[in-house]
């Protein structure tokens, strides 16, 4: 099992539109068939926290993976 990683993460973040929050992130993923992978790894992220662009999130996920 590949562990995700930032690049794949965004790959199925193609066409968000920033600021968001977990969930929103979450949702959208989903929508675009992100795997369980992907998807444990967004749920890590905090709850009260809103990402203003794609660089703010792989930053928050570099302090997960």
């Amino acid at each position: 099992m590949t562990k995700a990683n930032p690049v794949e993460i965004q790959k199925h973040l193609k066409g968000f539109d920033y600021p968001a929050g977990k969930s929103d992130l979450i949702k959208h993923a989903k929508q675009q068939g992100a795997d369980q992978d992907v998807i444990s790894i967004l749920e890590q992220l905090p709850e009260n926290e809103e990402y203003e662009t794609p660089t703010d999130l792989n930053k928050a996920i570099g302090k997960i993976i």
